[in-house]
């Protein structure tokens, strides 16, 4: 599985070049800590299934020694490796160019990216290749847009569940929202593994 892995980098060795300026642009231009942990993390497994959409790569895949579920598995402990790697080289560079950043930023960029992938990557096995890629693209550009507005208009109306989050101790806090990411990719996890296993190539 770790071949599997390792293979989503060597494929993507000519777009990693465009990684760093890809980093460093979002990062000159002055955009949010968290929006720039969330962009950099996206890079490299979103590019993965935009390649293996153009090249049909699951016919190759099904056709090696790995059963469905090594190959499920490999997409989703590959997307928190590439995580963990993006948010490094992210640091590095923002700490490079003297940008404040807390630990409160990458956790949250964190978790955007993990309820983000969440979401789609199941997507990406239901609907047809060729068509998936672009409308997830366009659903991160609309919530990236609109997002904070959707935040601040909850906040203002569920006043009951604001208060109960504001009540909550800065622990407490990060231990609920960890734990329910956690259980949101393991199901999404699941649920992709279910639909890869019954989908024919």
């Amino acid at each position: 599985m770790f071949n599997l892995i390792r293979r989503d980098v060597i494929l993507q060795k000519r777009q990693l070049l465009f990684f760093i300026p890809f980093i460093l642009f979002f990062i000159i231009m002055g955009k949010d800590p968290v929006f720039t942990f969330l962009v950099s993390s996206i890079f490299i497994p979103f590019n993965t299934y935009a390649y293996d959409e153009k090249a049909e790569t699951n016919i190759l895949l099904n056709s090696l020694p790995y059963t469905r579920t090594e190959i499920i598995a490999s997409r989703y402990l590959g997307a928190i490796i590439y995580m963990i790697l993006a948010i490094g080289v992210t640091s590095l560079s923002l700490f490079t160019f003297n940008k404040p950043f807390t630990m409160t930023d990458i956790a949250i960029g964190c978790g955007l990216f993990l309820l983000f992938a969440a979401f789609t990557f199941p997507l990406f096995y239901i609907f047809k290749p060729g068509y998936i890629f672009p409308v997830v693209l366009i659903c991160f550009i609309l919530l990236a847009a609109i997002g904070p507005a959707i935040v601040t208009f909850l906040t203002e109306h569920l006043t009951a569940i604001t208060d109960f989050i504001v009540n909550l101790t800065v622990p407490s806090l990060y231990t609920g929202a960890t734990l329910g990411i956690m259980v949101v990719y393991a199901i999404s996890w699941g649920l992709t593994n279910i639909i890869y296993q019954r989908k024919a190539f």
